[in-house]
């Protein structure tokens, strides 16, 4: 079950940045910055994972063992855009993550998800291109 959540929020995440690649539409074309920040929060208890854009452009995956879950990184120039997702079982239903995207500060891509009847939770708000 676990590999299925991984490989389905690795597939997800790489969707969403090549995806999200030509436009955004979140206004935030004032930010050159490459620092970037992903955040998971919340209080569900079973076991997760989350995928990201690592600082090479390509996709990471890592357990997460405790919330509130955080990585600072400074992205490559060549990178297009960054994406997150955050998965997981053994939940309680009505639990719930939140997850964001900071760039150059300031919060681009947000989501909170709740867990459904079975205790899973699946997160991803999408993706950040950078302008270009």
């Amino acid at each position: 079950m676990k590999s299925i959540l991984k490989t389905m929020a690795i597939v997800l995440t790489l969707a969403f940045t090549a995806g999200s690649c030509s436009s955004d539409d979140d206004n935030n074309s004032g930010s050159s910055s490459r620092d970037v920040k992903y955040e998971v929060t919340g209080n569900y208890t079973g076991k997760l994972d989350v995928t990201y854009t690592e600082a090479g452009g390509g996709a990471l995956n890592e357990d997460i063992t405790a919330l509130p879950w955080t990585k600072d990184i400074t992205v490559a120039a060549s990178t297009l855009g960054v994406g997150l997702s955050a998965s997981g079982y053994g939940g309680v239903s009505g639990q719930k993550l939140t997850v964001k995207i900071y760039v150059g500060g300031k919060v681009v891509k947000d989501l909170t998800a709740t867990a459904n009847g079975d205790g899973i939770i699946v997160a991803v708000p999408g993706a950040y291109a950078f302008p270009l």
